[in-house]
This record gives structure tokens, sequence and C-alpha cells, in this order.
């Protein structure tokens, strides 16, 4: 590469003496003005030339610099930072939907509460839409005259309880008569009848104590039946849900049969456990065998088509229709928030099982 620029800087000085020593104005100019155009179109390439190989000498410099870097000491090597890489996704489970179906959302736990007794509606203490716990109360029917026969119980039981009382005294008594006749009669100060008196008055009692203690038995239970009564006036929730209707308004008169045309009620509202709510559909017998236990199914509510649910089959109701030839199969939901309500129609897609790309 030297000797190309020693050859390119000779050709350039000859030819820029060749151009100074030339002399334009001899009887020769005409062949020199033609040598001239040639020196020209000479020193045009050759400057192209150069041009072209600057390049070239740039790098030759370049690796020149690099190869005597190389000959310096490296430095310390730097601290290097590895990076690990996340592991490779799992291929997504596929899964099919084998059979379509509409039902309707429904609880497996809900009860149209009523009294045990038929009266008048005193305190009615629920609304629609309220949670109510188990034994919480709902209402108070009029309770004047079941109390008042509780009151009269409660009354006869201490009379009893007095009457037993009573007769222990008297029982007392008579075993101490008895002692002293025993003690005359061995001494022959007391005849055989008198002892035989004494005898049976002591007799007579323990026999009348025992009546009085089964007097006061009896009274003791017909005051708890009393006490049942009165308790039967309030109306209690019999499980922990939530109040879907009000049937009974204070003042009608209730009744757990029906009794009295339109004028009695018989509940006095609906509970609803909302933690049983689950879905029921028919599934034409045709369509049956894509159907089992514990199948996969996946839950649209009408309502929020956009947040479907998951879900699974619970039961296939060993019966069919034999009107619509449909069979009745249960699906639990798997999940489930407050959006999904009893009654609310839906539509439900069973599936297979998930399978692996």
């Amino acid at each position: 590469m030297v000797d190309i620029h020693i050859e390119k800087r000779a050709l350039l000085d000859e030819l820029a003496s060749v151009g100074s020593h030339q002399d334009f104005s001899s009887p020769k100019a005409s062949s020199g003005a033609g040598r001239y155009a040639l020196a020209l179109v000479v020193l045009g390439a050759i400057v192209g030339l150069i041009a072209w190989q600057i390049v070239p000498g740039e790098q030759l410099a370049s690796t020149e610099e690099a190869a005597e870097a190389e000959v310096e000491p490296a430095p310390e090597p730097a601290a290097q930072t590895v990076t690990v890489s996340a592991p490779a996704a799992l291929p997504s489970p596929v899964v099919t939907t084998v059979l379509d179906a509409t039902g309707y959302v429904v609880a497996r736990r809900q009860a149209a509460v009523s009294s045990k007794i038929t009266g008048k509606v005193a305190e009615v203490l629920i609304e629609e839409g309220m949670l109510v716990e188990e034994g919480q109360l709902l209402a108070r029917l009029d309770d004047l005259i079941p109390r008042a026969e509780y009151n009269l119980a409660i009354s006869e039981l201490e009379g009893t309880k007095l009457a037993v009382n009573e007769l222990r005294i008297s029982l007392a008594q008579a075993r101490r008569d008895l002692q002293r006749v025993e003690t005359l009669a061995e001494n022959e100060f007391a005849s055989r009848a008198m002892l035989e008196r004494a005898e049976t008055k002591v007799a007579e009692l323990r026999a009348q104590i025992s009546s009085a203690q089964q007097s006061v038995t009896m009274a003791d239970r017909r005051a708890a039946v009393r006490a049942q009564v009165l308790a039967d006036t309030e109306v209690r929730s019999p499980f922990t849900g939530i109040v879907t209707t009000k049937s009974a308004q204070p003042g009608e008169m209730i009744s757990p049969v029906s009794a009295g045309g339109g004028f009695t009620r018989t509940g006095i509202c609906t509970i609803v456990d909302m933690s049983s709510l689950e879905v029921e559909v028919d599934v034409n017998e045709a369509f049956i065998d894509r159907v089992y236990s514990a199948q996969p199914v996946q839950v649209l509510l009408n309502a929020y088509p956009d947040h479907p649910f998951p879900a699974e089959v619970i039961a296939i109701i060993p019966a069919a229709d034999r009107n619509k030839a449909t069979i009745r199969i249960r699906i639990g939901f798997l999940e489930r928030d407050a959006r999904v309500l009893p009654g609310m129609g839906v539509r439900v897609s069973f599936r297979t099982e998930p399978a692996l790309n």
C-alpha cells in the first residue's frame, strides 16, 4: 500500500513538471496541446484512483492502530450480567362445547315462612331484600290469650307445689304421732286401734303427697305447652337467607293452612338461602349421552352475557318427562357473585375435559 502512494506522488510530480515546462506559443503548440489534453485526462484518472483508495487507506490505518492496541495489556474483565430467560409457556388447554341448553337459576334451600298457629299479625319486622340470620325474629302475632293461658298454667303449677309442701308438713306431724303411739303401745298405755289409726294416717299422707307430686308434673308440662303456644306467636327465621317476598302486614289474619278465603294469609315471607343457588336445565333425552356427572359447564346469565361463570354438573335426575321428552340436570356454580339471583334465565354450555394442545 505504501508503494502505491509513492507511485501516485511520482506521477503527480511528473505531470506538474510537464505542465510547467510546456510552451504553448511555439510552432509545436498544436501537438503540445494534444499532449496537454492527454495529460489532463491522465491526471483526472489518477485523482479518481486516489479518491477510490482513500477509504482503503483509512481502513489500513485503523487496522494498524488496532494491531498496536492489541500489543497493549488488556484491561481487567468487567463483571457480566447474566439474564435468565423465563421458561417456555405451557400450551393452553383446549375445551370443546358438546351441548348447549337453557334453564333457570333456582334456590335449593327456600322457605315460605308461616306461623304454627292461627292468629292476627301484630308486628312485621322484615322487608324485601333484608338479610336475616337463623333464629331472628321476623314477626309477632297477637299473644293476649296465649300469654294469659300461660300465666294461668304457671299459677296452677305453683298451687300444686304449695299443696305438696303442705302435705309434707302433715306427713312429718303424722310420723311424730305414730312414734308416740308406738311408745305408748309398747308400755300398754295405747290400744292397738290407736296404733293402727296413726299408721294409716302416715300412709294416707304419703299417698296424697305422691298424687300431689304427679299433679305438679302435670302442671309443669301444661305450663310448658302454654309456653310453646306463646312462643309460637313469634315467627322466627329457619335459616340464614335473604327475604325475597313479604306476604303479610300487621292486622291481617295468618294461618299455617289455607282457611278463610282471601282474608287469611298463609305466610309471613319467603326466605332464600343464596349459598344454595344452582342451575336447572332440561336436556332432550336424545342428547343425554353427552352429559355426565362432574362435567365442566359454562353458565351465561341472560342479563350478563359477557360474564361467564364456571360450573359443573351436580346430578342427572333419573327420570324423564314424557310430555317434553327431557331429563332435568342440576348444575352447581364453582364461582358466582351477587349478580346471580334466583329465577334468572341462563344459557349453559356442556364441555369436555380440558386437553393440552
